[in-house]
């Protein structure tokens, strides 16, 4: 098992080639949230995320040659940078459902990209199959979790006096460092992994005590998308992490919103889970000093619109909704005239007409409003209400 020991010396080995991080305190999430937050932003390292401090960690003991890595893209990128730092070659398996941005970085950085599969698993597979390279696991590998484990050291010099760690969690290489630094120094402190719904595996195997398999859904927290965790990070996280946590697509969606809006930071899904966590476990963390972990950085901006528009839809600013009018002049004159008296913003307005259970005459119309909060929106629906109309909330 990793202990401090491993992680001090990690730290002095690869000191040289990584940022140390800023950590700072948040004033706007601190009052939302009513727990004294703080951000460890590993959303600006090198790379755009965690991962560079277990790839050098690992390949400065690699000697001269090739080596191989499978990754969703982070990892990718990280082995990449590492290894045309350091003089290597790398050569890195994605799933072809890897983000292309992702792909395109981790060629950028040096590295020969293969794709393959869908999923992790059959580019994890691919890769530990080559035997003309060395294998870089992203996570189940003792180096690579005492890299990871450096960001606890550095939490732990910034700050005194926490009351629990929240770390994103796939397969538990990020967790499993960091609780190991954590607990050796701040055994007071709790350490809590936090995973997507979407991908559970690590949630799992840390009740059952026990590795549990867990085949990873659609999520835009693509980083931690995985259905295995690794044998030596769950035994750290069995011994170390003190409760597993599971957020919804909407909560991490909405984090990233705020993360932009108040912050103006820019938060992959995967590190963004932090906040998701802390919005819907709010109780929990009341009044108690909480370190968010942002693993990251590399959000795909293709997707970005898409995150936000939901994000705005969950923190009920965006609502969609219907009226059914009579299909002449002057009745959606009359309806926009009462959302823009209630001060709703209209975004987009569609007629359907052959929607089914509308009569002859009528047209179904649906609006894309944007609010204030979700109180704003239940007084325009009470004043449409009120002048007659039927309204219908779709989302």
């Amino acid at each position: 098992m990793v202990t401090l020991a491993d992680i001090q010396q990690a730290r002095e080995k690869i000191s040289p080639y990584i940022h140390r991080t800023p950590l700072i305190r948040s004033n706007s999430l601190s009052t939302m949230t009513g727990a004294d937050v703080h951000l460890k932003l590993e959303n600006l390292q090198k790379t755009g995320s965690f991962k560079v401090r277990g790839a050098f960690n690992k390949l400065l003991r690699v000697p001269e040659g090739r080596v191989i890595a499978a990754s969703m893209g982070n990892h990718a990128q990280a082995v990449a940078y590492a290894a045309a730092s350091l003089g290597k070659r790398s050569v890195i398996v994605m799933p072809e459902s890897a983000a292309i941005v992702k792909q395109e970085a981790t060629r950028g950085y040096g590295a020969e990209v293969v794709l393959k599969g869908e999923r992790f698993q059959e580019a994890l597979d691919l890769a530990r199959s080559r035997t003309d390279a060395v294998f870089i696991h992203p996570f189940d590998d003792d180096d690579v979790i005492a890299g990871q484990g450096t960001i606890g050291i550095e939490i732990l010099e910034d700050l005194q006096n926490i009351d629990a760690v929240l770390v994103p969690v796939g397969g538990g290489g990020l967790i499993a460092g960091i609780a190991a630094a954590v607990k050796a120094r701040s055994p007071r402190t709790q350490v809590v992994g936090i995973q997507t719904e979407s991908a559970t595996s690590a949630c799992r195997s840390f009740r059952g005590k026990r590795l549990c398999e867990h085949v990873p859904g659609n999520t835009i927290a693509d980083g931690i998308a995985v259905g295995l965790v690794g044998e030596r990070t769950l035994e750290v996280i069995t011994a170390q992490v003190d409760d597993m946590v599971t957020v919804t697509e909407d909560a991490i969606a909405r984090a990233i919103l705020l993360f932009l809006e108040r912050k103006k930071l820019v938060v992959e899904g995967a590190g963004a889970v932090t906040l998701a966590a802390l919005l819907e476990h709010g109780d929990r963390f009341r009044g108690k000093r909480v370190v968010l972990v942002l693993s990251g950085g590399n959000i795909d901006f293709t997707l970005v619109d898409r995150i936000i528009l939901k994000g705005l839809v969950s923190s009920n600013r965006i609502s969609v909704f219907s009226m059914v009018l009579d299909d002449v002049a002057g009745s959606l004159h009359r309806a926009t005239g009462l959302i823009a008296e209630a001060r709703a913003n209209i975004v987009d307005v569609v007629h359907d007409r052959l929607a089914g259970g509308v009569p002859v005459g009528k047209t179904r119309v649906l609006f894309t409003v944007e609010v204030r909060n979700s109180g704003h929106l239940s007084d325009l629906f009470a004043l449409l209400r009120a002048q007659g109309l039927s309204v219908s909330a779709d989302t």
